[in-house]
């Protein structure tokens, strides 16, 4: 018997995400400090848009102020295999002052993993009941998710993975 995977964690500080938008938001920023809206024409001055300089600017600081509440409340998700029960715990959107949505499950009482392919990769517990798990998804384990199913299922050898798409 192959080993569980036994923990994961991923937050907005370690992500992509939080620091693409922040970037984004400071070039629009940028951009609307430094282009002249009334020389914002093309070369025969026919078309122009002078208001497309302040929606940059206001979409910039939303973009920006979006991007810096995500690092300073610094939500995370993951799992992990408590120690002593056994239990499959997961979390999403804890921050320092909230325990965020979670959920627990022992290994034992999941029926199946579903991941479907489409535009991109979802990922469900399925549980003994056939109802899918709360607040489990494919943001909470590593990448690629089809993967871990088939490391999950390697330790417990009942869980079946159900792939579609």
């Amino acid at each position: 018997m192959t080993a569980a995977p036994t923990s994961f964690e991923r937050s907005a500080r370690k992500g992509l995400l939080a620091w693409a938008s922040l970037l984004v938001g400071a070039v629009f920023i940028y951009g609307a400090y430094t282009v002249d809206p009334q020389k914002n024409c093309d070369e025969t001055g026919r078309e122009c848009a002078p208001w497309l300089v302040p929606v940059a600017g206001i979409m910039g600081w939303c973009i920006t102020a979006m991007a810096l509440g995500q690092l300073w409340a610094n939500p995370r998700q993951g799992y992990a295999i408590d120690a002593q029960t056994g239990d499959l715990a997961w979390w999403k959107n804890r921050t320092s002052r909230s325990a965020g949505d979670m959920g627990r499950i022992h290994p034992s009482r999941i029926a199946s993993i579903r991941i479907i392919q489409d535009d991109g990769m979802t990922l469900s517990l399925i549980g003994e009941d056939g109802e899918r798990l709360a607040f489990f998804d494919e943001e909470l384990v590593p990448w690629p998710c089809d993967s871990w199913a088939e490391q999950l299922q390697s330790a417990y050898p009942h869980i079946l993975i159900e792939k579609q798409g």
